[in-house]
């Protein structure tokens, strides 16, 4: 077609315009030529590699609770409030509105504009009018990103032509991204994402038009004033505005019902009203992202506000209570135990005040937590087969070596079950069980706890059991936690999206479930007994040696709670005592819980493994016929030790002497008197605390006494002597032993063992079976309710 074109031009037009023609052609052409040598020049260094625009910025981090509301807008470290916020994130209004007012010619020009500095220059230095630089978006950019000095020419032409390098390197999109974050909106506040929080109270995406407006008149009124009272736009500030609506209206349209709202004043939220909430835990979030090499511009954190001012209320009432005893301080952490969030942290009474050390962080210093850790102690006995909650211990003057511990109020109470030990705070029974802890001993479990900075275990020696280590309120939370999670322990969750780990497994289910049980029989100093509340309340305090700190830590419904009492100047004051001080705090911020939150208990679920019999409490053994105080305790099978009581034995008496007949003399001669047996070092003690015990007669006149078991021991039937048995893991319905006997009729319950392992009570008559585990040698007993016993030899043999 073009051919034929060209054949009917030379035939037809007259010489000169087919000249013209060609050449008109021929410049068009190198027209074409330069154009596309100069868009090459342009364009190309986009190709390079090059740094981002926000690569020379410090930012903000902005800390969020868990439902989105600003807890606390930090400053970047040049002083400046800055938020970067992606273009994609910003409202299209907030675009149009800034082009509008700053460069309608945005994306016609290369970086500068000549007619608008043109028109700047000319009402600047002819017309003598208000300064006017007539400035671009990108020469605006160049002059913050560069800090130019543009009041003079050579600045000026410095600002130019980086603007011009700027377009050049970046897309329009980049540029005006860069531009929306490096804009001065008032005071030190930079950037359209900052100045939204700040001024709004929201992020710049939720912006409505009447507010993407006022921000977008900010860069160029950047001092204009806001009443400090009302926080209500100026005079100034709301007039132009109102200049920008119109324009924005004469060229984008807006409706009727928006426009009107642009007739209403408007505040903007000042600096000094910025919400500075949970500072003390905002501040250890920084912390670990700058040890962590992280710089996050925004988190969202566990926290949930409504517990934070929950917890900061109580604990400043509590310390205007106390003040006259000279307690000022006190610190506090909430955990909920299902997801290991942090959802309240108080580190201090009063985060700005000098003389209490307000800004040391409470809740993640070290501290000597006196008793507050001796619910581990006895945990990790009852898991190391050392205990039962019926075992009874000696809470007696003892030395361990040359550690001589003494109890709180100086005393001594005897003979103790470990629930009751565990209760009252006793501190023998507890050094006690720490010197028979092993794999893992105490100090293990608190190391394996992620208890940091600990010394070595022979620094603390046995002193470990009352408080020789130190240990923060956040650390000893999770310890808690990891009781009402089952034995499983967890690092705490500071921010929603750090995922929950599976957790490592410190203790067992049955301990765990044990120890909460007898913690919650613990009187409560509310008033509330203990065994009439439907929700339990697991808690124990501490009292740190030379009374600097005193504690309290347990557990609410799904919440670890811990509370630490004390001074950061480390005086000693008699007035610090867990019970007294920190009890009461303890139980106030949990009788808030209970009103303002629907608190369930996840810790009543009895594991299956556990059982229930009944022991004679005076020994914490199981019951014989002659036992005189009996109750029920928590047993785990295969662990909890276990044998048949001897405190309670018959003895026969001559009718006429009273004294012990001996072997060979005619019983029925005799009468059988039950005595309590019990072993010098207690009865001296009974006696000590003037309940002196009746103590059996003397036999030495025998050479053998008449023994006090009577009737027939039982006979095992099951299984024969000397049996073996072949155990196939491919059936299951073989895996089991079946144990049975023969018993005495005065007999009631039958005690079966494996070697010291207590299998299981069986009423007369009724069978038994046991699951072994391994192959061996196996000693199986049988012993009566009133301690006579038989016994059996067997083997095992696994097979698959």
């Amino acid at each position: 077609m073009l051919r034929r074109i060209g054949i009917f031009l030379k035939k037809a037009a007259p010489p000169a315009i087919v000249y013209w023609i060609r050449r008109s052609g021929a410049f068009l052409g190198n027209i074409a030529a330069v154009l596309a040598i100069v868009l090459t020049i342009v364009y190309l260094p986009r190709l390079f590699p090059k740094a981002s625009l926000k690569d020379d910025l410090l930012f903000s981090a902005a800390y969020y609770d868990r439902e989105g509301e600003l807890m606390r807008l930090t400053l970047a470290k040049d002083d400046r409030f800055r938020v970067w916020t992606p273009l994609s994130e910003t409202p299209q209004s907030l675009i149009d509105a800034t082009l509008l007012r700053e460069d309608r010619y945005f994306y016609y020009h290369l970086g500068f504009n000549p007619a608008s500095l043109i028109r700047g220059a000319w009402i600047t230095y002819i017309k003598n009018g208000d300064r006017q630089g007539g400035s671009t978006l990108s020469m605006q950019l160049a002059r913050m990103r560069h800090k130019l000095n543009t009041r003079t020419i050579g600045g000026k032409l410095e600002q130019i032509v980086r603007a011009v390098w700027l377009e050049m390197r970046y897309s329009k999109n980049e540029i005006l991204e860069a531009y929306l974050n490096y804009a001065p909106y008032g005071r030190n506040i930079e950037g359209a994402g900052a100045a939204s929080l700040i001024y709004f109270d929201k992020s710049l995406n939720e912006l409505a038009p009447t507010e993407t407006l006022a921000l977008a008149v900010l860069p160029q009124s950047p001092s204009a004033r806001v009443d400090k009272n009302t926080s209500y736009a100026g005079e100034k500030l709301f007039l132009a505005r109102q200049e920008l609506f119109e324009a924005y209206r004469e060229k984008f349209g807006i409706d009727d019902k928006e426009a009107a709202l642009f007739n209403l004043p408007f505040k903007l939220r000042q600096i000094e009203r910025l919400p500075f909430r949970a500072p003390h835990f905002v501040e250890a979030l920084a912390r670990e992202d700058y040890l962590a090499g992280r710089s996050p511009s925004a988190v969202t954190t566990t926290i949930d506000l409504d517990l934070q001012t929950l917890l900061e209320t109580q604990i400043k009432n509590h310390i205007r209570k106390s003040a006259a005893l000279g307690a000022r301080n006190a610190a506090a952490i909430l955990l909920d135990v299902r997801d290991m969030s942090v959802v309240a942290a108080v580190g201090s009474a009063d985060y700005f005040s000098d003389a209490i050390y307000g800004q040391i962080n409470g809740f993640a210093t070290k501290r000597s937590p006196g008793s507050a850790l001796k619910p581990f102690i006895y945990a990790l006995a009852i898991d190391q087969g050392l205990i039962h909650p019926q075992t009874v211990l000696k809470d007696m003057p003892t030395a361990f070596g040359v550690y001589e511990p003494e109890n709180f109020d100086g005393g001594f109470m005897g003979p103790i079950s470990a629930r009751q030990a565990l209760v009252k705070s006793r501190n023998i029974p507890a050094v006690y069980l720490v010197g028979k802890l092993a794999n893992p001993s105490f100090y293990d479990f608190l190391k394996s706890a992620k208890v940091e900075k600990m010394a070595s275990e022979e620094h603390y020696g046995l002193a470990l059991a009352l408080g020789g280590g130190e240990v923060t309120p956040l650390e000893v939370a999770k310890l808690y936690a990891t009781l009402a999670n089952g034995g499983i322990y967890n690092e705490a969750r500071k921010r929603m999206d750090q995922p929950k780990e599976g957790g490592d497994r410190l203790l067992s289910r049955e301990a765990s479930f044990i120890t909460l049980d007898m913690l919650s029989s613990a009187p409560r100093v509310d008033g509330i007994p203990a065994e009439s509340d439907a929700l339990p309340i697991y808690w124990k305090t501490g009292t740190s040696r030379g009374f600097r700190d005193a504690w309290c830590a347990g557990l609410i419904g799904q919440y670890a709670l811990v509370v630490w009492f004390g001074n950061f100047d480390n005086k000693p004051n008699p007035a610090f005592v867990g019970a007294e001080r920190a009890a009461p705090l303890f139980f106030t911020i949990a009788r808030s819980l209970r009103s303002t939150r629907r608190l369930i208990d996840p810790n009543r679920v009895v594991p299956p493994a556990l059982k229930r019999v009944e022991v004679c409490l005076s020994s914490g053994d199981l019951v014989t016929a002659w036992c005189k105080r009996r109750g029920k305790s928590w047993f785990i099978p295969g662990v909890s030790p276990i044998k048949v009581d001897t405190v309670y034995r018959p003895v026969w008496l001559d009718k006429i002497s009273g004294k012990p007949l001996c072997k060979g003399e005619d019983i029925n001669n005799g009468k059988m008197v039950i005595y309590e047996f019990y072993a010098s070092d207690i009865l001296s003690l009974f006696r000590r605390a003037g309940l002196p015990k009746r103590e059996p007669p003397d036999t030495r006149h025998c050479s053998e006494a008449v023994s006090f078991v009577a009737g027939s021991p039982p006979a095992i039937a099951s299984p024969l002597r000397n049996a073996s048995y072949a155990i196939r893991f491919s059936k299951p319905n073989e895996r089991r032993v079946v144990f049975s006997a023969a018993s005495d009729a005065e007999t009631q319950e039958l005690y079966w063992f494996v070697g010291d392992e207590f299998i299981g009570a069986a009423k007369r008559g009724d069978i038994l079976s046991w699951e072994p585990k391994r192959s061996g040698r196996f000693t199986v007993r049988a012993i009566d309710d009133r301690g006579r016993s038989d016994a059996r030899e067997l083997q095992i043999i696994m097979m698959e």
